[in-house]
């Protein structure tokens, strides 16, 4: 007799600090959005900052990656209800692994990553660790395709692709995050054969993911879609992603949490 298809729900929420989400009911919103894998960013905590009441959440096995060469910067976390059956952490290259953006887990029949890719906005040498960073990590991806395995990888990649995606596009045509040279690297990912999942499913859709805290912009939604769970093309093309999702109505960072329901 077959078995029956498990799907899983899968969020990706850039939480700005997870001492102070937690302040702001980060487990109670956890616990509403019921998702089977949870992966944050922008964690900010180091080692020794990261307590029970973060880690030891109930159903959940937790995960984490730490940057180690700035206190509170960077960092991703990943909750998950299905225990993988293997996790990593980073690309093999210490330029980027020291700032823990990266973690890696095989859940069989896909390979789940949780990215925090970084900010070039602060010079233009940071832009270039960007691009840099884009380049490696994506290499590294499209050599873990060849090994068979369909791919999620989610975070916040700190670009908006299109005009679509942000309110005020041609007052950002000149800002990192919408520069022309970032763009270009999410059309490279699609023409390797990557899919915007919230896109595909939705393609005239106007949704944010992020907003500034100033001028408020999220109570006038104006905001850009920066958060993204693309895959690989096959899981598309086998109906296997089944839908993406944007969830506004959640607060408590300055970005919403985004989410997937792919069948394992």
């Amino acid at each position: 007799m077959p078995q029956p298809k498990k799907h899983l729900k899968l969020i990706s929420w850039n939480v700005n600090g997870l001492r102070a989400a937690m302040k702001k009911d980060f487990l109670g919103t956890l616990q509403k959005l019921d998702a089977d894998v949870v992966a944050i960013q922008e964690t900010k905590l180091q080692d020794a900052q990261l307590d029970a009441d973060m880690s030891r959440i109930a159903a959940y096995e937790s995960y984490w990656s730490h940057c180690a060469v700035k206190k509170g910067y960077s960092g991703v976390g990943t909750y998950s209800r299905v225990a993988p059956a293997g996790v990593s952490y980073g690309v093999g290259e210490t330029r980027f692994d020291a700032e823990g953006r990266i973690i890696e887990m095989d859940f069989g029949s896909f390979l789940f990553f949780n990215v925090y890719f970084p900010n070039g906005q602060m010079s233009a040498e940071r832009l270039q660790y960007k691009l840099d960073f884009y380049e490696t990590f994506f290499d590294y991806a499209d050599d873990r395709r060849k090994g068979g395995k369909s791919l999620v990888i989610c975070g916040d990649y700190n670009t908006a692709h299109n005009e679509i995606d942000l309110a005020n596009p041609k007052a950002n045509e000149d800002s990192s995050g919408f520069l022309r040279i970032e763009r270009d690297w999410l059309d490279r990912m699609v023409a390797r054969g990557y899919v915007d999942t919230f896109r595909h499913f939705h393609p005239d859709a106007v949704k944010y993911s992020w907003w500034t805290y100033r001028f408020k912009a999220r109570e006038r939604n104006i905001g850009w879609r920066i958060d993204y769970f693309f895959v690989t093309k096959d899981l598309i093309e086998t109906g296997r992603a089944k839908e993406a999702f944007i969830d506004n109505d959640v607060h408590g960072s300055d970005h919403c949490p985004i989410g997937l329901v792919v069948e394992l």
